[in-house]
């Protein structure tokens, strides 16, 4: 698999004004090929976002969820730039290349809290609470992690939106 070009993750979905950022690890194979955050059907992440702000995320276009979600100061990236995987699950991330999360710091100088979808993007949790942020390694949206309902996965993820 070395002779493979490198995959390129999605542009950060931030503001200025952002409170909260979302990160994944790495775009799934549906993601990527819709150029869209977590475009796999089965994923769980619209659902929920739906759920913690009140709005019906899933039934609106990508574009307008992006926007709604901004809205609520709410952004999404991914703690990796760049890797090489075949399908889509984090164990066959190989040679991975993280994102410039300092650039993070500059674009939103109001972000408060960081919530990492999933164990994969949430080995990066350390440096983002010696940095000042509140951190939470959430159970991941992924279909692949059936091991929690999807009750189960929103109750964990609205600690994201409680202010401490």
């Amino acid at each position: 698999m070395s002779d493979t070009a490198p995959l390129q993750g999605l542009s950060p979905v931030i503001a200025s004004d952002t409170k909260i950022v979302v990160l994944g690890s790495f775009p799934g194979a549906a993601s990527l090929a819709a150029q869209q955050y977590y475009a796999h059907p089965r994923n769980q992440f619209w659902p929920i976002m739906a759920a913690l702000t009140g709005e019906d995320l899933p039934a609106l276009a990508y574009p307008d969820r992006l926007q709604r979600l901004l809205a609520h100061r709410i952004g999404v990236w991914d703690v990796l730039g760049a890797c090489e995987r075949e399908g889509s699950l984090d164990s066959a991330i190989r040679k991975p290349a993280a994102n410039d999360l300092q650039r993070l710091q500059q674009l939103c100088p109001q972000l408060q809290t960081v919530g990492f979808n999933g164990q994969t993007s949430g080995k990066f949790a350390p440096q983002f609470a010696q940095a000042g942020y509140r951190t939470l390694v959430l159970p991941s949206t992924s279909p692949a992690y059936a091991a929690l309902s999807f009750a189960e996965k929103l109750v964990a993820w609205r600690a994201l939106v409680l202010e401490e």
